[in-house]
């Protein structure tokens, strides 16, 4: 019986031995190559231990030659990301709201001459428009917003129709084309009632929203998620600045 149990056990030996390992996803080359680009601002490298950038432009895979939004840029920490991206046959809009403009001017001024630069050729900073006007070129293969779309329901937006808006965005994509929004994350259940005083809104109530204007959600990353995140802070107190719970749903235009 014993002699039995170790040849038992030597066979299970060769047979795990003899399975392939599980492959180790590889980062795509463009995706290295435009977080290491030499011409992105120290500012923004200093960023990149928690943005992670790597892991979501793997997950939100921008293809050379795509046209994208990047709606409420800020400084343009993702609007240069997407710039090597999409290459010299693509095309980058950055397009800052006129209400955002007034708090933080300084943002848009710094995002013109970084992407005035020759290493940013295919970036086009876009006229100020008030959000509630929103007018975004057609055709686009991704409508991008990072942080701010909980902003839309701010009285210092305005609080526009929200509703009007995702259907603009979903009118300026192509059939197919991906509407993906990044955001810090409310406590479940709590709708928009964080936005104002938390700057946080509840996944749930961005998902109802965009859904309702006619796209499909497709899929989430949870590359930025952080459980120890208890969504009790405003988003630039000291303790979790930086470090919030975020969440990162792609949702589609149907092909019709």
């Amino acid at each position: 019986m014993k002699l039995h149990g170790l040849f038992a056990a030597a066979a299970t030996l060769v047979i795990f031995a003899a399975l392939p390992a599980k492959p180790v996803q590889a980062v795509p080359s463009f995706v290295a190559l435009a977080v290491a680009n030499p011409a992105r601002p120290a500012e923004d490298r200093a960023q990149d231990v928690n943005r992670k950038p790597i892991q979501v432009l793997g997950y939100i895979n921008i293809g050379a030659g795509d046209k994208v939004v990047d709606l409420m840029p800020g400084n343009g920490y993702y609007t240069r990301l997407f710039s090597k991206l999409v290459g010299p046959h693509g095309t980058v809009y950055a397009l800052q709201p006129t209400e955002m403009d007034k708090v933080a001017p300084q943002r848009l001024k710094s995002l013109r001459s970084l992407t005035s630069a020759a290493a940013f050729p295919n970036v086009t900073v876009l006229p100020l428009q008030p959000i509630a006007a929103l007018s975004l070129p057609q055709g686009l293969d991704m409508v991008w917003t990072s942080q701010n779309y909980h902003d839309l329901h701010d009285p210092f937006m305005g609080s526009p129709d929200v509703a009007r808006i995702n259907k603009a965005i979903y009118d300026a994509l192509k059939p197919g084309g991906l509407y993906i929004v990044l955001d810090h994350a409310a406590a479940a259940g709590t709708g928009v009632s964080k936005t104002n005083d938390l700057h946080r809104i509840d996944p749930a109530a961005v998902k109802a929203e965009v859904t309702a204007a006619g796209f499909q959600f497709v899929s989430e990353s949870d590359v930025l998620r952080n459980p120890a995140d208890d969504h009790t802070l405003a988003i630039f107190n000291p303790a979790i600045k930086g470090k919030t719970d975020k969440f990162i749903y792609t949702f589609r235009k149907p092909v019709q």
